[in-house]
Parts: structure tokens; C-alpha cells; sequence
């Protein structure tokens, strides 16, 4: 993948492809050979050892051979050097074979017993390069320029630089087996040799020792000998620690840091969990015994007012359980990021950690500003990881070519900011939240030149700031004939509607370099192909192209995707992740690592609760103990294996123990018991190989035709696994073959070029017609919020997710401070769940019979059921209003053992929330915020998106969801008090009015009845202050700025106006008094 490659931009289906360079750019440059000796077998470069020497598979002659030559004669060969006939020893890095003599000064545990994953996965690597023979030019004119693909078989040169011994053929030579003879055609021919041919014999000369054939060492016993003893020894050792510290093969011991695992689970002491776990039990009693009462004391005086309050209160009470229990395990979890190092990072060698490829997805320029993805991008380019790991795409998704201009100044600052940022490890690394950091910047920092080097990056970095303002300036007004590239080109997406696939490497493996010569992670620019009459998915269609790009460039086993304004805080955040990814115990049925949304720019009292840390802090910890959190749309790491539809690896369960019973019945019991199980376990395994290609990882499927299906030949298997596997990843084969590589990795057999046009390819915007991708493959298509139903299908395939929260916030992003931004993003929100609801994805019906737990089904539930729970509150609401006014209650006169059930329900809330905060560590104003926005967002959003769901899912109206603004005014939170009109307003509103008018109502109705009234009054009163206290926020955004009158005292002079006001006309002391007649007691008794 060169980055001088230029802008290449085409179409499949119109069968085009250009490239776009600019003036300065030139060919891509060869690159400088490593090492100048030559393989005396295979003809290929030598190449190097781990530690960067020369390699050298022969101490005794130095004789020049490949490693792939070396490793393969000590596997398969005769393990001796060809020219010296030494046997070879083992070398750093290369696993142990049978015959190995013991190195005391050699630790490297993690390739000397490697015996079967090298081998399993170069067999995928091989599958994958025979998947794509012959499939690379099918059916598209115009692909002369691509290289011809050559045969992948494996070639075996003879160890004597291809002379012939004693008279030997050369098909008859040891250990090489013989791939040719009869039998039918393979499809896809396998690196080992078929069972049912037979392997023909060979010559020996008598005279040679038979060690020179790999056959017959003298040494052989002596070394099985030790290693028995040293099984034995192990085994008591490990029965001494009482299996305690071992790993899962139970064969080496646990004795240093770098073998402990990667991450620990830390459960909440039972101290602060135990009292939760009680209250919330005492608190299910109580309702109960609430709901008893309240059911058998109906109102007749206010018969429908009663039965309202109890439907919505019995809705309340659902959504609580619903809520409530996923919160009954919360945990937290502790990551070492030291032990990452030692294991995978090892001093003199190359770093063993996983690529990942990161994503960053933006749409309109104009209302997510290109200076602050450009920050994002930033603080990739910069993080804390190998820099050949790295690769990130950006998804411009609006072809915007501000866009675009925009990335490349970003490009070219990077090569200076990069360097600047590792060599200070500075905090955070994007630039305008780190220069806008109140801090003293000199603490920590001994280094000399670095004041000096700050104030030039900062001046570096305003003038970047004044290129991309000027290039948004420029943007404003878009030219009559459309935008035109420095060379004069005509900019391919001038048509935001119609326009063909763009990639652009701006930093990549041969032009990437900073300041200082190091290399830069890659970095691409990606614009799918749009035609009319495609649906092209919103979001979720440009992940998935995403998806698909990253898998034929670079092809890494882990994703991290990003929104625009979401920038990396902690430089290490990326290695927080892989604590748990690359974890051996751990890591296999991990789908994604979730981080929480943190946010800069809110306002100290986070009004509208943008931060919601109540749902990040607490409702996620505790699925984390279940089956882990669900996926929120940004700061996720996820496993590319799992995003492709994959079912989670299973444990194997131990054999089931016989029985030994004694009596013939029971005997003949157990063993109907058994047939029947039996029986029911070959129908299942028949059912599951039936859909192993489609839900089985593709390895998978393929050793299954290798090894023959009975009943069929494997040439119809092999051409079945492949049809379907095209059907679910679409016509590319350069894709399909990709996906066959569970560890990542590129196919080596296809040049940059050709990968850059099927690149173009499978971005193009049929691509997905008549596959899974947005069913079963990919982000899930269906709903606005594509993140919920993503990590559903993910966990309803078995997979478990984690929650990391490592003490520096990994990522931060903007949030709408605004009130009508917030509204609208909720409205967003709600939107997708409300479609979630009612489409076949509902958690109510779906899933059933796969790898979802209970728990993680009702959060899933509750998820998708929330906005509905605006119907019963907009109602519950506007009860004290109609009480106040009419004059009646929803409870009949309670007594003194209603009294008491009602204040315990009370307390059991109160209680509930205090303890929540305590193990949670949520301070008591964000808890109270999060209850005030639930009340502003369900009477106003939750609603909305309830009517506009069923409007669009009964009717077929579609609504379009506003982006929400994130870029803010230089003033510091002036966006906080801008007042901006939208029909979301009215609900609320209207509740504060009516509330407020019928406690002026009740008060003076009150004075009118007199003393006897206000007894029942406060229960009303209460229920109306209720509604008002929860709304007073947005009643706060309603009046404006800080500076103007207070809220609390426009609010509170209303009412006590209102109030005095009527008492004046109650008692006027102004008005004249009745001239009747004066009437006294006479004394007399009338009766």
C-alpha cells in the first residue's frame, strides 16, 4: 500500500478506474533490500532474524538458507545442514521439534512450544492464498494490468542445491511427498499430502549414516528419557500448588510477571453490594404488597383518575425490574499493562502485539468541523503502539472535498506533531485540547528543550489551525462548474448523490516518514461509491465499507472505530484494549472491548446530563458481570472475526461419567436415556454441519471439505463452501480469502495495485446487494441506532463483551450542550430503539436458542422498551394538574397501614439510589441530574420517537434525524444559552403551565374552603411540586443566561404572587362592611 499512489477513485459496476496524481507526487519508490545473500535452495533473500541479524541457520558453516527453508527441514526434513550434514539447533523464535537438545540460557516460551498454532495458522494463511487462485481476474474487462497469479503450492527444493544423490530421483527423495499422481482435481489443493495416495518409497545409501535422512538418531532414547522425567516433574509440581497458577494446558507453571494474565476481575466488596442486593429484594416486597393495596382501594368518586395512576405505576414498576436486575452483578476490572510488554514486546525483537486498524467516520463537513477530526486523526497518528500496527481510515462519507484537502494538511502536520508528542510523551495527544489544557505544562518535564520545542509546535500548530479555517472559508460558497483538484481534475464528488469510490493513501509503508525519519502509521481516506436508487445505510453502510476496505489493504485482526469529534485521551488506550484481546484465557470469546464516553466542554453542572454517568458508571458496570456491556456506537475495540457473523468459540464440556448402577433396570434406563440422547445429538450435528459454513469461521468449513463430507465428493463440498461464502461476503475473492485469516494479515500473492482496484470494488454500491452484510455480516441495518442492535446480534451468537475503564479516560468527545441539540440527539436515541421494538431484531422474540444470557436479554429488553414509557409518564404527569383543578385524589383516605406501605416504598427508592451511588461512586448531583433529565427527555423525545416509529414502520414515512452540532462559540458554554424552537418544547412545556396553574388553583381553593382543606391538599401539592422540580432544568433553559434574573426567583415570584394576590381578594381589608343588623344573645332559651 504505497502512499504515493495518488487518489484513486472508480467504479465496478461502470467498470472504471482512475488515478489522480498530484503535480509534486511521484512513482512510489522500490524498497531497499534488508540483506544481500541469496537461499542456496529456494533462491530467495535470506532475510533476518528477530533480533534484526543476518539470519544464520548454520553455526558451523554459515551456509545460506531462507528460514522458511531452515524451519521446514527441521519439521519435515532431515534436519541436518545440507552442506556440513550438522544437525541444526534450535534458534530464537522457531518452535522446538522432537530431537531438540535442552537450552538452559534460552527463554522463549512462547515459540518453543508452539507446536500446532504456527502450523494452523500458515494453513490459513496457504488457504486463503489458494482461495484467491483463479478468482482474481472473473469476468471484469480491462485487468491486464494485474499480475498473474502463480501456483501456491509449496515447492520443495532438494537440500543438496539441486543435485541429485546417488542416483536418486528426485520424487523418490526422503521426506518430500509426493503431490502428483492420480485422483481427481482439487479445487483448492491443501499443503500436506493426500491420505489415499501412497507415499512412494526411496533408495538409501548404506554407506551414509542414517541420521543424514532424518531417520535412526543415536541420541533418541537419551532425550525421550528427559523428557518423560521432566513431565514428571512438572505434574508434581503442579499437584504440590494445587493446580493453582498454571495455564490452561496445564503444562508450564506460572514463575514471572510476563506469564500472568494480561487483566484481573474485581467484584464490588460485599459490604457495599450486599445491603444493595437486600434493599433491592425488600424493595420487590414492598411494591407487592403497594400494588395489593392500591388495586383493592379503587377512588369511585375518581374512578378513571385511579385507574390511570395504576397502569402507569404497574408500567413503572416493570421498566424498574427491567433496569434493576442487569445491575445485580456489577464488577470492575484492573488491566496490567506492564505484563502486555513483557509478554508481547520482548527487548531486541519485533513487538508481538496485534495490528488494529481504526476507523473515523464523518459525514458533513460544515456541521462537524474538519479541525476537530483532524484532531482525532491527530491523536491516532500519535498513540502509544507500533507504528507498522497501525492503520487509520477515515469514512468521508458527504465526498466532501474540504474533507479531503483537509486530511491532507492534516498529514503533513502529523510528521512534525507525531515525533513531538513520543518524544515528550505528552498527554493528550490532540493538539487543541492539549494546548488548551490549564495546567502547568513544565511539571514532569526535565528535558531542556522542551519549553523551546513547545512554543514552535505551538506556532506550527496555529498556523495548521489557519489553513483549515481558510479551506472551511473557501467552502462556503461552492463554485457554478463544481470544485476542481490542483492539477485541474474535476473533484469526483462534486455529486454528493452520484459519484464513484475514492481512496487515498495519504501516509502509508513507502512514504509515511516524520521529521525525524521514523515511520508514521498509514493513514487513507476512504468515500464509498453513491448512485441513485441505492439504499446506502446511513452510518452503519459506511462501516461496513469500512470494514471491507480495511480487510483487502492491511487486514488486522481488531477495530477500533471513532466518531469525529471522539479524540484518544490516553495514548495507551489502544494496549487497555488489548489486555483483554490478546488475553490467552481471556481473549477468545471476547466480541469487543467497550470504553466509556467521556466529554469535554459541559458546563460545571451538567444541566441536561450529557455526561450520563449514571448509565456509564453503574448500568454498565453491571452488565459487565453478566455477558458483558452493550455497544454504544464509538470507543469500541472489536474482533474482526466477530463483526463477520461468527459464532463465539465453544467450551468443550468433559465426557459425562457412565453409570455404574448395579440393578439391569436401572442399566436399561440410563441406556434408552443414552440412545435417546444420542439420537438427538446426531440430528443436532447433521443440522450443524448443515450451517457450519454459514455461522462457523471459514477455516473451519474448509477442513471439513478437506477431510470429506459423507456421501459427497470434496470437489462439490469445496465449490458449495465457496458459492455460500460469496453469498454471505459478497463477489470480491480478494475479500473472502481475507477472512479465512482469523489472525489478519494481507494475502501475499496480490500486488498493491490490484488490491487498490479491488478496493474500489468492494466499496462500490451494489456490492452488498444479495449478501448478509447489514443481516448477519457487519454493522446490522435496520435502525438509526445501529450500535444496539450490533452488539445484540454479537452476543446473541455467543460472544461476551468487556467494559474498560482505565484510571486516565481513554476517549473524550463533544457533546450538545444546547438544549434543543440534546433533545434532538435523544430523540435519535429513542428513535433506533423504538424500530429495534418493532422490527424482528426485537430481544422480546429474538435470539432464543443462542449464546444470550437472561440478565443480558432484559437490558436488551429494556433498551429497546423505554421510549414507550413515555406514554404512562406524559400522563402520570399531568395528574396533579387535573387533581388540583378538579378538586379530587388518585388514593382514597389512606389508613394508618397504607401510610405505612407507602412511606416504605419511599424509603426502599431513596434507599436503593444512596446505596447505587455508594458502590458506584456516583456523586449524588449527577444522580439527581440523570433523574431530572429521564423526566425533561421522556415527556418530550421519548415521546416524539414513539410517533414517529410508528409512523414510520406502519405508514412507511421516514424522518430524518438532525446531526447534532460539534463544534461550540469561542465563548465558553455560550451554546449552553441559546434558545433555539422545536415542536419537542411543547410537551413539557405544557406540563410546567398546567402544573403551575393548578397549584394556584389548590392553594386557593384551599383558602376558600378553609382550615379543613389543606389536610388533603399536600398530597397534591406534593404530586405537583413532583412534576415541577423535575422539570426545573428545563425551565432553566427556557429563560436564558446566568446573568439575567435568577430562575429560582422568577419561578418562586410567580407562585407567591399568584398566591398573595388571591389572598388579597379573599381578605380585602379596603372593603367596606355591612351595615345589617348587629345580632347578640338575649339569654333565653328558646327550646
Amino acid at each position: 500500500m504505497e502512499a504515493s499512489a495518488g487518489l484513486v477513485a472508480g467504479s465496478h459496476n461502470r467498470n472504471e478506474l482512475v488515478v489522480i496524481r498530484r503535480e509534486n507526487e511521484s512513482a512510489p519508490k522500490p524498497l531497499q533490500q534488508l540483506s544481500g545473500q541469496i537461499c542456496q535452495i529456494c533462491g530467495d533473500d535470506v532475510g533476518l532474524t528477530v533480533d534484526g541479524d543476518l539470519f544464520v541457520a548454520c553455526n558451523e558453516c554459515a551456509f545460506p538458507i531462507c528460514r522458511g527453508c531452515y524451519e521446514y527441514e527441521r519439521q519435515e526434513g532431515n534436519q541436518v545442514c545440507p552442506q556440513c550434514k550438522t544437525r541444526f539447533k534450535r534458534l530464537k523464535g522457531c518452535a522446538r521439534v522432537e530431537g531438540d537438545e535442552e537450552e538452559d540460557d534460552t527463554d522463549d516460551i512462547e515459540n518453543e512450544f508452539n507446536y500446532m498454532g504456527r502450523d494452523k495458522q500458515d494453513m490459513h494463511q496457504y488457504l486463503a492464498e489458494a482461495m484467491l487462485q483463479g478468482h482474481m481476474s472473473y469476468g471484469r474487462a480491462g485487468d491486464m494490468d494485474m499480475p498473474q497469479v502463480v501456483h501456491t503450492m509449496p515447492q520443495v527444493p532438494l537440500l543438496t542445491n539441486g543435485q541429485m544423490v546417488d542416483d536418486i530421483p528426485p520424487e523418490q527423495h526422503a521426506l518430500v511427498p509426493s503431490f502428483m499422481g492420480g485422483g481427481g482435481k482439487r479445487i483448492h489443493p491443501l499443503p500436506f499430502s493426500d491420505p489415499g495416495l501412497p507415499v512412494q518409497p526411496r533408495s538409501m545409501d548404506p554407506s551414509k549414516d542414517l541420521a543424514a535422512y532424518g531417520y535412526g538418531s543415536v541420541a533418541w532414547k537419551e532425550r525421550m528419557e528427559t523428557w518423560k522425567q521432566k513431565q514428571e516433574k512438572l505434574q508434581v509440581m503442579k499437584n504440590e500448588n494445587g493446580d493453582k497458577d498454571w495455564d490452561n494446558d496445564g503444562e508450564l507453571p506460572i514463575m514471572d510477571e510476563g506469564r500472568q494474565p494480561l487483566s484481573r476481575k474485581m467484584p464490588i466488596p460485599s459490604s457495599q453490594i450486599n445491603p444493595y442486593r437486600m434493599i433491592i429484594i425488600i424493595r420487590l416486597v414492598v411494591v407487592g404488597f403497594f400494588f395489593h393495596y392500591r388495586v383493592l382501594h379503587p377512588v369511585n368518586d375518581a374512578y378513571a383518575l385511579w385507574l390511570v395512576s395504576v397502569i402507569c405505576e404497574i408500567w413503572f414498576a416493570v421498566s424498574w425490574i427491567l433496569d434493576q436486575f442487569p445491575k445485580w452483578l456489577p464488577i470492575e476490572r484492573e488491566t496490567y499493562l506492564d505484563r502486555l510488554s513483557l509478554r508481547y514486546e520482548k527487548e531486541g525483537r519485533p513487538s508481538q502485539l496485534s495490528p488494529i486498524d481504526l476507523f473515523v467516520s464523518t459525514v458533513d463537513p460544515l456541521k462537524e468541523p474538519p479541525l476537530v477530526t483532524a484532531n482525532t486523526v491527530l491523536s491516532i497518528l500519535a498513540v502509544d503502539y507500533p507504528v507498522d500496527k497501525v492503520s487509520c481510515y477515515v469514512s468521508d462519507d458527504g465526498a466532501a472535498m474540504l474533507t479531503f484537502e483537509a486530511l491532507s494538511e492534516t498529514s503533513e502536520f502529523a510528521r512534525k506533531w507525531v515525533p513531538f508528542c513520543k518524544k515528550f510523551s505528552i498527554e493528550p495527544r490532540a493538539p487543541e485540547f492539549y494546548f488548551a489544557q490549564k495546567i502547568d505544562y513544565l511539571k514532569d518535564k526535565v528535558v531542556p528543550s522542551f519549553v523551546k520545542e513547545r512554543r514552535a509546535m505551538k506556532r506550527e500548530y496555529e498556523e495548521f489551525k489557519v489553513r483549515i479555517n481558510a479551506l472551511v472559508a473557501k467552502a462556503q460558497k461552492v463554485p457554478e462548474e463544481g470544485w476542481t483538484m490542483q492539477d485541474g481534475t474535476p473533484w469526483p464528488g462534486n455529486n454528493v448523490r452520484d459519484h464513484p469510490g475514492m481512496i487515498q493513501v495519504f501516509l502509508g509503508q513507502s512514504g509515511g516518514h516524520d521529521t525525524d525519519g521514523n515511520e508514521l502509521p498509514r493513514l487513507v481516506y476512504v468515500s464509498r461509491e453513491k448512485r441513485p436508487g441505492f439504499d446506502h445505510h446511513k452510518k452503519a453502510g459506511a462501516m461496513n465499507a469500512l470494514v471491507r476496505v480495511s480487510a483487502v489493504l492491511t487486514n488486522a485482526p481488531y477495530l477500533l472505530n471513532l466518531d469525529c469529534d471522539h479524540y484518544i485521551n490516553n495514548s495507551k488506550a489502544i494496549r487497555e484494549g488489548m489486555c483483554f484481546m490478546m488475553d490467552p484465557l481471556l481473549g477468545k470469546k471476547v466480541c469487543y472491548v467497550q470504553f466509556p464516553q467521556r466529554f469535554d466542554g459541559i458546563d460545571r453542572h451538567d444541566r441536561y446530563a450529557n455526561r450520563n454517568t449514571v448509565f456509564f458508571d453503574i448500568n454498565m458496570k453491571g452488565l459487565d458481570g453478566i455477558q458483558g456491556p452493550i455497544y454504544v456506537g464509538t470507543g469500541c475495540v472489536f474482533r474482526r472475526q466477530a463483526l463477520y457473523g461468527f459464532d463465539a468459540p465453544k467450551t468443550k464440556k468433559p465426557p459425562r461419567r457412565t453409570c455404574n448402577c448395579l440393578p439391569k433396570w436401572c442399566c436399561g434406563l440410563c441406556s434408552g436415556r443414552t440412545k435417546k440422547k444420542t439420537t438427538k445429538a446426531k440430528t443436532a450435528k447433521k443440522k450443524m454441519s448443515s450451517r457450519r459454513v454459514d455461522a462457523g469461521p471459514p477455516p473451519l468449513a474448509l477442513e471439513g471439505i478437506e477431510e470429506g463430507i459423507e456421501g459427497k465428493e470434496p470437489e462439490k463440498v469445496a465449490m458449495v463452501s465457496e458459492h455460500k461464502l460469496e453469498k454471505k461476503f459478497g463477489q470480491s475473492p480478494v475479500f473472502v480469502a481475507s477472512t479465512l485469516l482469523e489472525d489478519g494479515g494481507t494475502l501475499k500473492s496480490a500486488s498493491p495495485a490490484s488490491l487498490l482496484k479491488e478496493a474500489i470494488h468492494v466499496i462500490s454500491c451494489g456490492y452488498e446487494d444479495k449478501t448478509d452484510w447489514g443481516r448477519e455480516v457487519g454493522w446490522i441495518y435496520g435502525s438509526v441506532t445501529e450500535d444496539i442492535l450490533t452488539g445484540f446480534k454479537m452476543h446473541c451468537h455467543g460472544w461476551r463483551s468487556i467494559y474498560c475503564i482505565p484510571p486516565r479516560p481513554a476517549f473524550k468527545g463533544s457533546a450538545p450542550i444546547n438544549l434543543s441539540d440534546r433533545l434532538h440527539q435523544v430523540l435519535r436515541w429513542a428513535l433506533g430503539s423504538v424500530e429495534i421494538f418493532l422490527s424482528k431484531h426485537c430481544p422480546l422474540w429474538y435470539g432464543y436458542g443462542g449464546g444470550l444470557k437472561w440478565l443480558e436479554r432484559l437490558s436488551y429488553i429494556n433498551a429497546t422498551i423505554y421510549p414507550w414509557t413515555s406514554i404512562p409518564l406524559l400522563a402520570y404527569c399531568t395528574l396533579p394538574a387535573v387533581c388540583l383543578l378538579t378538586g379530587k385524589f388518585i388514593t382514597p383516605e389512606l389508613s394508618n397501614v397504607a401510610s405505612l406501605w407507602f412511606l416504605s416504598l419511599f424509603i426502599c427508592i431513596f434507599a436503593t439510589g444512596i446505596l447505587e451511588m455508594r458502590w458506584s461512586g456516583v456523586g449524588i448531583d449527577e444522580w439527581w441530574r440523570n433523574e431530572q433529565f429521564w423526566v425533561i427527555g421522556g415527556v418530550s423525545s421519548h415521546f416524539f420517537a414513539v410517533i414517529q416509529g410508528l409512523l414510520k414502520v406502519l405508514a412507511g414515512v421516514d424522518t430524518n434525524f438532525t446531526v447534532t452540532s460539534k463544534g461550540g462559540d469561542d465563548a465558553e458554554f455560550a451554546e449552553l444559552y441559546a434558545f433555539k424552537w422545536t415542536t419537542l418544547l411543547i410537551p413539557p412545556t405544557t406540563l410546567l403551565i398546567i402544573n403551575m396553574i393548578g397549584v394556584v388553583a389548590g392553594v386557593s381553593n384551599a383558602i376558600n374552603n378553609g382550615y379543613e382543606s389543606w389536610g388533603p391538599l399536600f398530597g397534591k401539592l406534593f404530586f405537583a411540586f413532583w412534576v415541577i422540580v423535575h422539570l426545573y432544568p428545563f425551565l432553566k433553559g427556557m429563560l436564558g443566561r446566568q446573568n439575567r434574573t435568577p430562575t429560582i426567583i422568577i419561578v418562586w415570584s410567580i407562585l407567591l404572587a399568584s398566591i398573595f394576590s388571591l389572598l388579597w381578594v379573599r381578605i380585602d381589608p379596603f372593603l367596606a362592611k355591612s351595615d345589617g343588623p348587629v345580632l347578640e344573645e338575649c339569654g333565653l332559651d328558646c327550646n
